[in-house]
């Protein structure tokens, strides 16, 4: 079971926290990863892109010219598919690309994301994370203090200074426990976690 310390916004050590072996620990399975970002990535797609075809384009209701005698080729419309301006055949279409991932993969995968930032000692985790006031430069020197040249910020509750006085940041991404995900995890390579999230983290994917 490892064992990390626990660190105030000062980076003082206040204690220690184990942390479950069948969450924290878990053996990191590349395909699922992938598959977890592939999943978000496709249901992130919005699938608006769309082409016409020949029944939708205005116009060409009228035969170009008549069947025989002019030595060209045959043709009904000027909207089909062989003529500039005409339809697309096989064109795009609006749909939705998402495609179902069953939840116990999805949480195997979060495992092996979490795994992966304890087993390369990127995750520290906070007794508490609070600012009196919405300023980015607290949010700038927190990470300046623990070195920390991005990253992913958990919070068990959600805290509107923390969330305003960092979203100017492009390094730096704050999420609520239950809304912790795979592609978020590996976007950024330091893990901060408060106390109370990393039991609601616990809670959520323990067994």
């Amino acid at each position: 079971m490892p064992s990390v310390q626990v660190y105030n916004q000062a980076r003082k050590e206040v204690g220690s926290v184990d942390l479950d072996d069948g969450v924290w620990a878990v053996e990191v399975k590349e395909h699922l990863l992938y598959a977890a970002v592939r999943y978000q990535d496709a249901a992130a797609r919005q699938g608006t892109h769309k082409t016409k075809g020949r029944s939708e384009i205005r116009g060409g209701g009228t035969k170009p010219w008549k069947q025989k005698g002019t030595g060209r080729a045959r043709h009904g419309s000027s909207r089909s598919p062989q003529w500039r301006g005409g339809g697309v055949v096989f064109g795009p279409h609006v749909r939705s690309h998402a495609f179902k991932m069953n939840k116990a993969v999805r949480r195997a995968a979060l495992r092996c994301a979490l795994s992966r930032r304890v087993s390369e000692e990127r995750v520290v985790v906070l007794d508490a994370m609070d600012l009196p006031e919405i300023k980015t430069r607290q949010v700038v020197d927190f990470m300046g203090r623990f070195e920390l040249p991005d990253m992913l910020l958990v919070l068990d509750a959600p805290s509107d200074n923390v969330l305003k006085s960092s979203r100017n940041l492009a390094g730096v991404t704050v999420l609520p426990a239950d809304g912790l995900n795979v592609r978020d995890v590996l976007r950024r390579r330091n893990l901060v976690v408060t106390q109370s999230a990393v039991a609601s983290i616990t809670d959520r994917l323990g067994s």
